[in-house]
């Protein structure tokens, strides 16, 4: 009966000192480590720094109670809950600190990265970090509670399978939005067509992309179908060229009929927003003489292009028709000899 006294308190004046180092260490430590930080332009040691001195404090404590439970040597199912409730609380809190600590410099790191799309793909990597981190800390624990690993190890293998088999369609298009981030066939706001849907990028998402189409529905597709399929990036254009065909009637003159592509060339030359290429005569057809014009426009915005196009032949239709140069449309003349009718 003396030794199990002795032993409380034993236990009482362990778990008081325990508590007073605990009290008094961060302060301590954070003296210390603040004369380190300050060294440093960087403001992630002093976030670290910070979480050490928050977490050390708990730790002690339950450090100190697991100390101080044992000097009373009591066994049984009670010792080993108390302890494994002690030891739980520990990994919660050395977990929630390393999580923390990774993530803070996962955040930096994507913060220092100028391209947006790397910086993102950087940040989503965050709840997988974290997931390893818990999954580690828990497999440590229970092996260090004295469970048989041989049989956790076979169960997660085959659960590993299974979760395989069942999530290869999720992890199949999370690589694709890893692809879709590195090889970057397109960004948030640029206008793609894939497929035969003409639509603007809005979001890029892990599992699927979210795109508004021209007539104003939102088009949720999945990653898979947009890497896979052929993709055009109009907001990658660096100039539009526009081939146009145009014909007039027969009854145009050798001279008329030679101006032409002097009169087009002139009226692009002064059309902002677009650069004359060329414009030949290239054709006798059915019913009109064919012209060919083509021209570029020094811009991927859709807009100014049409708008050039449209003050382009609104130019070419006032001046043809000040030059009494009329525009052809499908006819067909027939040549009746009145001899043959009558004969």
């Amino acid at each position: 009966m003396d030794d199990f006294y002795k032993n409380i308190i034993i236990s009482l004046l362990t778990f008081s000192v325990g508590c007073i180092i605990s009290l008094v260490s961060p302060k301590i430590l954070k003296k210390l480590l603040r004369r380190i930080t300050s060294a440093t332009q960087s403001k992630t040691d002093d976030y670290i720094a910070t979480l050490l001195i928050e977490t050390i404090k708990p730790l002690g404590f339950i450090l100190s109670f697991i100390v101080a439970w044992k000097v009373l040597l009591i066994g049984g199912i009670v010792d080993k809950t108390l302890i494994g409730i002690s030891k739980f609380l520990c990994l919660i809190y050395i977990v929630r600190f390393v999580n923390r600590v990774f993530l803070k410099i996962i955040q930096r790191w994507a913060s220092k990265i100028n391209d947006q799309s790397i910086s993102e793909m950087i940040r989503s990597l965050s709840p997988m970090v974290g997931a390893s981190v818990w999954s580690l800390g828990v497999i440590f624990y229970l092996q260090n509670m004295g469970v048989q690993m041989a049989a956790i190890w076979a169960l997660l293998s085959a659960g590993g399978i299974g979760a395989g088999l069942a999530l290869k369609e999720p992890v199949q298009e999370f690589f694709e939005y890893i692809t879709i981030l590195l090889d970057k066939p397109f960004q948030s706001g640029q206008f793609i067509h894939i497929d035969g849907i003409w639509a603007k990028v809005e979001s890029v998402g892990v599992r699927s992309t979210r795109l508004r189409s021209i007539n104003g529905e939102a088009i949720v597709m999945s990653n898979s179908r947009l890497t896979n399929g052929v993709i055009s990036n109009y907001a990658e254009m660096k100039k539009r060229r526009l081939v146009h065909k145009l014909g007039v009637v027969y009854e145009t003159t050798y001279e008329q009929t030679k101006s032409i592509p002097m009169i087009i060339k002139n009226i692009v030359d002064k059309t902002e927003n677009a650069i004359f290429d060329r414009c030949h005569f290239i054709e006798f057809a059915n019913s009109s003489l064919d012209f060919e014009l083509v021209y570029y426009i020094p811009t991927s915005d859709y807009l100014q292009a049409m708008s050039a196009q449209q003050e382009i032949n609104l130019e070419i239709m006032k001046k043809f028709q000040s030059e009494n140069i009329n525009f052809a449309y499908p006819t067909q003349t027939i040549h009746v000899n009145k001899q043959e009718i009558f004969s």
